[in-house]
């Protein structure tokens, strides 16, 4: 369902071209949904001639056609039979994200652009293929979690060496380090866990020689 907060009469105004609707049908269709917002639940031929000028044959066979388009419905409900707009609310939403979708492309596409020498053109130098759109955004949300530019190229780089060209294997490799600067952080590395292990490992042993010794004597 089309939501509240859009306009559903300007989205229509704004595509009635693109869906291929005449004058005549979006008049029809405008007067439906007043119609509609009057409480009116089944819009007749009848009702709509009574509010416009097209002659009742001429609007029942635009009725039809819009039937045809599922441009409008006719359902069932606890008072009978009435007549929705949803199934074209439907489409003027989904045509509006597609809208939205395609200019946020262009904005990227732009910004790219002018930003002709940053990390976005070095992974498709280094990768010899364009980005998509959503390995964009992924390179986008590295750079905002707080990786920086040469850290990401590292990491594409040292991808790239083990044979995997993905943007999957770039974030495995940036989570690793990740996860190792915080471990050297904390004090903990495999050199300190060894240690510490030879350590528990001594004191063992020089417990165990004392009991033995207590119980000699």
């Amino acid at each position: 369902m089309i939501t509240d907060a859009l306009d559903f009469r300007y989205l229509l105004l704004a595509n009635y071209k693109k869906l291929k609707l005449t004058e005549n049908e979006l008049v029809v269709i405008l007067m439906i949904d007043q119609l509609i917002s009057e409480n009116n639940p089944l819009i007749t031929a009848d009702l709509l001639s009574l509010k416009m000028t097209l002659d009742p044959k001429e609007i029942d066979s635009i009725l039809a056609s819009l039937l045809k388009k599922h441009y409008i419905e006719y359902v069932s409900t606890s008072r009978g039979t009435a007549t929705t707009l949803e199934p074209l609310k439907e489409i003027l939403f989904n045509e509006f994200q597609l809208t939205m979708a395609q200019q946020d492309l262009k904005e990227k596409a732009k910004t790219r652009t002018i930003f002709d020498d940053n990390i976005y053109t070095t992974f498709e130098k280094i990768l010899s293929r364009n980005l998509s759109p959503v390995e964009v955004d992924k390179i986008t949300s590295w750079l905002e979690y707080g990786h920086s530019e040469s850290e990401i190229i590292d990491a594409l780089k040292e991808a790239v060496g083990r044979n995997k060209k993905t943007l999957k294997e770039v974030d495995r490799i940036l989570l690793s380090w990740e996860v190792k600067q915080d471990r050297e952080s904390e004090g903990v590395s495999p050199i300190t866990k060894d240690w510490d292990k030879n350590l528990e490992q001594t004191i063992e042993i020089s417990k165990s020689k004392e009991d033995k010794s207590g119980n000699d004597k």
